[in-house]
């Protein structure tokens, strides 16, 4: 197993921002779709579409999700494989945390660092 989805699942797990604090991955797959066992980190997840999943915890639960386009929320750290169980492509953003951040008075730049 590779605990990293960017690598068990390439076609579906996309890079589209990193640097030291943060990783961004986008997720997209189809009906019937599904993901081979592997890690999250504490992340945020946002949903672009509306779907309907079923979760495989490692410890050999599972669990029926259905949430809604426009969804955001916290995903605590976990390891897990998935199967779209649903009729709609499964599209979502996560915000995957590297480590924890403390504010600081520290001059620097104001608002987003977009590179």
């Amino acid at each position: 197993m590779s605990d990293d989805p960017t690598h068990s699942d390439p076609d579906k797990y996309k890079v589209a921002f990193e640097n030291d604090r943060v990783r961004v991955l986008e997720y997209l797959d189809h009906p019937g779709d599904q993901t081979t066992e592997h890690a999250h980190p504490d992340s945020v997840m946002y949903t672009l579409s509306s779907f309907r999943r079923r979760l495989y915890g490692a410890d050999g639960d599972s669990r029926d999700v259905e949430i809604e386009a426009g969804t955001t929320g916290w995903l605590p750290a976990q390891i897990h494989a998935g199967h779209n169980i649903g009729n709609s492509d499964t599209h979502v953003i996560f915000v995957e945390l590297k480590q924890p951040g403390v504010a600081s008075h520290r001059p620097g730049p104001l608002g987003p660092a977009l590179a």
